[in-house]
């Protein structure tokens, strides 16, 4: 499971400063779109190769959603307030086509196969339902669509990866990118929604990773995270030089692009990562010493009930392998609390797990049960929500000390840092992040740095969140 980034709209037409997709003259595109997304950062890549295409039929992104002709939405279906977040939209959005007819609304992404009918039939909310797999037919749904006509493609692939399409960097700071690799996902953890919204997996084509990575850097970009349900999994047979490329080769190659190329990824199955992996990331520099690793739960009865095919045991033995091979790695988790019959001494199990991988942050969550998972359909979900809710509280507290112990534990260090942008509370500071993804506040003072380029950052003081610091010449 990808990193949830935000319950909240995301307006994902904000301007990047490498390349903008908004018109300066209304005139240069005959319609304007408009798009939300929700949920991961696929989620957020999606969005840009959804503007890709429209880009070259013709429709430009608008920041402004009463002047968009197409109203898109990109759907998260991991948690029920995501969807109920996404439905409340849908409801206002529809509001705004009685006063704008011919408007059009669409729904996008992991809700659109389940809820389709719903949406287009029952409750009449959007006129366009669009799978993860199908966005290239999208000019042609919007012409169905605009005809009167039920416009809906919800078709999963073996092998679309959009391999071939340059994304729109709409979300962007002109410094940062995120590069999707692989697309689906064949664990069939019992929570989660992915292998049936998504589909199954496949490994996009390695060359046109690397070009990707390539382009970005040569247009200003200094960081990439590789994205994937699952990128330890990646694997592509490279028929041209008869060569298998697995993610620990990937890794190298994306690595080899520039030295001043940083190189993230998300997201880790504690399973898959080995130590090829771990090996390649403590070779090269600009591979960052980060890995985000879900545990889900600490108890080895629940991760069964899971289907996670590891113990706590050889989860804590995989923390170990970590920080025996990069000490300085920093690790963050996923944490669900309150799942299918978790009774007091599974959730102490999880609570136990975290303090042992001293983790540097998590995303953190109550059980909340999906419709069409094998949890669903195998699992009462029996635990009360005030005890749901207890025990999460119980996670959260503990992850806050963990944090801010971390942090701690970096007081006088000194730190590469890639200048991402300017403190948003205060613009007299420069904001980034270290290797380990922590961020880092600093003053600009009288030095003529700028966005894009790496200092090096000594820390004398911090929050639960935040690592703040001065600049310090070398």
């Amino acid at each position: 499971m990808l990193d949830l980034v935000t319950d909240k709209v995301q307006d994902e037409t904000r301007q990047g400063e490498a390349f903008s997709p908004f018109a300066n003259d209304p005139n240069d595109y005959r319609k304007r779109f408009y798009i939300e997304s929700y949920g991961c950062q696929m989620n957020f890549a999606d969005s840009e190769i959804v503007a890709s295409i429209l880009n070259k039929e013709g429709f430009g992104a608008t920041r402004n959603v009463e002047e968009a002709d197409l109203i898109f939405v990109n759907t998260c279906s991991i948690r029920e307030k995501a969807e109920q977040t996404v439905r409340k939209r849908l409801t206002e959005f529809r509001k705004l086509k009685e006063k704008k007819p011919g408007t059009l609304v669409g729904v996008l992404g992991c809700m659109a196969e389940r809820l389709k009918s719903k949406f287009l039939e029952e409750e009449k909310l959007v006129d366009l339902v669009v799978g993860p797999d199908a966005y290239r037919t999208l000019p042609a749904l919007v012409t169905d669509a605009e005809g009167g006509q039920k416009a809906v493609n919800v078709l999963l692939s073996r092998d679309e990866t959009y391999a071939d399409i340059s994304p729109v960097r709409l979300d962007s700071n002109g410094i940062s990118a995120f590069v999707s690799i692989m697309r689906g996902c064949n664990n069939m953890c019992s929570f989660c929604v992915v292998p049936f919204t998504r589909g199954r997996e496949r490994s996009r084509d390695v060359d046109s990773i690397v070009n990707e990575c390539t382009e970005l850097f040569n247009s200003g970009y200094r960081e990439v995270t590789l994205l994937g349900q699952n990128v330890d999994s990646y694997y592509f047979n490279d028929e041209k030089n008869n060569t298998i490329i697995t993610f620990a080769s990937l890794l190298e190659r994306v690595a080899m692009v520039s030295p001043l190329l940083r190189v993230r990824f998300s997201t880790s199955h504690p399973k898959d990562i080995t130590d090829d992996v771990l090996h390649t990331m403590a070779k090269y520099e600009n591979i960052c010493r980060y890995i985000h690793l879900p545990l889900q739960s600490g108890s080895t009865r629940v991760l069964q009930l899971m289907n996670r095919t590891y113990t706590r045991e050889w989860y804590k033995a995989k923390v170990d392998r970590i920080r025996e091979i990069m000490p300085d790695c920093g690790i963050s988790s996923d944490i669900i609390a309150g799942f299918c019959t978790e009774e007091e001494n599974d959730h102490k199990a999880t609570l136990d797990v975290m303090e042992y991988s001293r983790y540097d942050m998590s995303y953190m969550f109550f059980y909340s049960e999906r419709p069409g998972t094998l949890a669903q359909r195998r699992y009462k979900d029996d635990i009360p929500e005030d005890i749901k809710k207890r025990r999460l509280v119980e996670i959260i507290e503990l992850q806050n000390k963990l944090s801010l112990d971390s942090n701690k534990k970096d007081l006088g260090k000194i730190f590469k840092v890639l200048i991402e942008g300017e403190s948003k509370r205060n613009s007299d500071n420069w904001m980034g992040r270290n290797s380990q993804n922590k961020v880092i506040v600093f003053p600009k003072g009288n030095l003529n740095y700028k966005k894009g380029e790496y200092v090096t950052v000594k820390v004398n003081d911090c929050t639960q969140a935040t690592l703040l610091g001065e600049i310090v010449e070398m």
